[in-house]
């Protein structure tokens, strides 16, 4: 209810739904109405059993403790659940898409506008390519997205880019976001998007830009790693992606090595028509009450209704035989 509840939501399910046809990526997380309507407690157990074992398991412990003390109590706790094997690897993998693909949500809403390419896994070498694509292109006020939408064209009130719908541990989708201002076509937003796209494709970007984003990539990592449940989630959640805790602290160093080549070449390989889905959400227009249906030609006009206690008004007297009509009539209405 969540994701039906918001329209953003709702055309979100509808991207990932279009843009995903063979991996799971395409059901979604929760599965369907039917699915949770038929669900049973039996099958609820069966599928904790497969897949909330031992083997899937990371515990990530930060803070003022002891070892000596601290894991003989996980031991205690944990050791009593049953060793299970894991669940079986995904074997299906989403073919690559080779023609553009549209969806239209018709809502009572304020029109939306989300532009997605597929894009490989967050564990990839590319990934922090497509982090300093994200601050190129939105990152801040000073960003490109930002001042060409938003500022100096006034197509859009909001845009925003980002990876991961719906997931990234598998290849997923790098995300263009953006809210149309009043009165403005998708389809002209979209055409400001592709400049854009073909620019970072065409341009090396500069200097200035890619230093940005490394200092703001580091400044976001340390802020990450600033508290203790920060650094925990962090530590539990490389070890689950990449299966080494470690390669959070590789992470500064993967995001020096990206160069102007590395976006140019990601933007040309991968930010490219025949891979990209787009989700619109136009707003529904008001239904107007049906008008009262027409008279038949040729009749006479009926009077207002009377109003309630009043006397009803006489009846009309047809003329004398060889008179005209009077004024307003017609002959077919003698």
């Amino acid at each position: 209810m969540r994701v039906d509840g918001e329209p953003l939501g709702r055309l979100s399910e509808l991207l990932v739904e279009t843009a995903f046809a063979a991996h799971t990526y395409h059901q979604p997380t929760i599965g369907y109405m039917s699915d949770l309507e038929a669900i049973t407690r039996t099958d609820a157990e069966a599928f904790f059993r497969d897949h909330y074992v031992p083997a899937s398991m990371v515990t990530a412990i930060v803070g003022d403790v002891h070892p000596a003390t601290l894991i003989p109590l996980l031991d205690a706790r944990f050791g009593r659940i049953p060793a299970r094997p894991p669940a079986p690897p995904l074997r299906t993998v989403e073919p690559p898409q080779t023609a553009a693909r549209t969806v239209t949500l018709v809502d009572p809403a304020q029109p939306q506008l989300l532009v997605s390419y597929h894009r490989p896994a967050v564990t990839d070498r590319d990934d922090p390519v497509f982090e300093a694509i994200d601050d190129v292109l939105t990152g801040g006020r000073s960003s490109r997205l930002y001042r060409a939408l938003v500022r100096d064209q006034k197509l859009a009130v909001e845009v925003e880019s980002f990876s991961g719908m719906p997931g990234e541990k598998y290849p997923n989708l790098w995300t263009v976001a953006a809210a149309p201002a009043i009165g403005v076509p998708a389809d002209r937003l979209l055409a400001a998007i592709d400049r854009e796209l073909e620019r970072l494709a065409r341009q090396d970007v500069s200097d200035a830009e890619l230093a940005k984003f490394r200092a703001r990539a580091r400044a976001a990592l340390v802020r990450t790693l600033g508290s203790n449940q920060g650094l925990a989630t962090e530590l539990a959640h490389y070890q689950i992606l990449y299966g080494d805790w470690r390669e959070l602290f590789r992470e500064v160093d993967r995001f020096d090595r990206v160069t102007k080549a590395d976006i140019r070449r990601i933007a040309s390989t991968v930010l490219t028509p025949a891979n990209r889905t787009v989700a619109t959400l136009v707003t529904a227009a008001e239904t107007a009450p049906p008008a009262p249906p027409a008279a038949p030609l040729g009749s006479a006009p009926q009077p207002p209704p009377t109003p309630p206690g009043a006397a009803p008004p006489p009846p009309a007297v047809p003329p004398p035989a060889g008179e005209p009509p009077p004024p307003g009539r017609s002959e077919g209405e003698r």
